[in-house]
């Protein structure tokens, strides 16, 4: 049997799925209840199980639990595929009778559609998150554009207006009128 410390992260490692589970927990959270409580029960003759092998399963079982509630479904999955790895080689065994082993390979069905549509929810959450930034950024670079070009034509506007008119060139004076005086004729003196 593969053992559960390799298969999984422990809680508080962040994990690569979404918060927020929303009403698909509730549904996951009652597949977790079956599935453990298809491991519930120590006699073997009651249950179909061996004391030893049941352990091992409620120790994998709660790890996809605590893999699940820290959103790490990726990591869960991975766990739920070695739960049922163990369950196939028990039952080779003989440690698991085959109606016991039908009861918990039901569960493990149950709760891998749940992860896998938790993944596929979490991806397209991701997808729609980043086509929102996409939009925002080219919102934004479209508004950076705007300014710029508004800021361009307020100052070519400035320019043309701070720059003035030439001055008219003033006339010239006019030349002071000549009389006859200083012309040699009419001299006294």
């Amino acid at each position: 049997m593969t053992r559960f410390h390799a298969a999984i992260r422990r809680p508080g490692t962040r994990g690569t799925g979404t918060r927020g589970a929303g009403t698909r927990g509730a549904g996951f959270a009652a597949a977790l209840m079956m599935l453990a409580a298809s491991m519930a029960g120590c006699a073997p003759a009651d249950t179909g199980l061996q004391p030893d092998t049941a352990r091992h399963f409620q120790e994998l079982v709660l790890g996809v639990s605590q893999a699940a509630a820290a959103n790490d479904h990726p990591a869960a999955l991975t766990a739920l595929e070695s739960l049922e790895a163990d369950v196939a080689s028990a039952a080779g065994s003989g440690q698991v009778s085959e109606e016991r082993r039908r009861a918990i390979m039901t569960s493990i069905t149950a709760v891998r559609t749940d992860l896998t549509t938790a993944i596929q929810a979490a991806a397209e959450a991701a997808a729609k998150a980043r086509e929102h930034e996409a939009a925002a950024a080219a919102a934004a670079e479209a508004e950076k554009a705007r300014a710029e070009a508004e800021a361009a034509a307020k100052a070519a506007q400035e320019q043309v207006s701070v720059v003035p008119p030439p001055a008219p060139v003033p006339a010239p004076a006019p030349e002071p009128a000549r009389g006859s005086e200083g012309k040699g004729k009419n001299k006294n003196g």
